[in-house]
């Protein structure tokens, strides 16, 4: 087994804090590759759920649909992402992200790993 070489069958999905209908594979962090600066993650989300607002302070996100449709609020704006599309949350910004379609994939990359720890979500 290689210890860079990660398959999303192989990760247990955990449900995160300020998300509904949300399963979330960490794919890549300290405990999967030993990653110190970077961490990602698909998060499987059911129509109409997804992330409730809330803000990650001094991590940054960044969003990449795999598939399905989202609606996007971040630092005033409002927008839908469909399959292909990346958003940026800054960091200790609030934003929230809602699937539209029957189902969302969604590539997420945190820098620091946020690491689901409860201190570092806050509605």
């Amino acid at each position: 087994m290689s210890k860079y070489h990660i398959r999303q069958t192989d990760v247990t999905p955990y449900s995160p804090a300020n998300h509904h209908g949300t399963n979330n594979f960490r794919l890549i962090g300290p405990e999967t590759v030993g990653a110190k600066q970077l961490e990602v993650l698909v998060g499987e989300v059911e129509k109409g759920k997804g992330a409730l607002p809330h803000a990650h302070p001094g991590i940054e996100q960044a969003c990449y649909m795999l598939e399905g449709t989202a609606h996007v609020e971040v630092g005033g704006e409002k927008f839908e992402m469909a399959k292909g599309d990346m958003c940026f949350f800054p960091a200790d910004e609030p934003h929230l992200l809602t699937v539209t379609s029957e189902m969302g994939r969604v590539l997420v990359i945190y820098s620091p790993p946020y690491l689901e720890k409860p201190e570092n979500a806050r509605r």
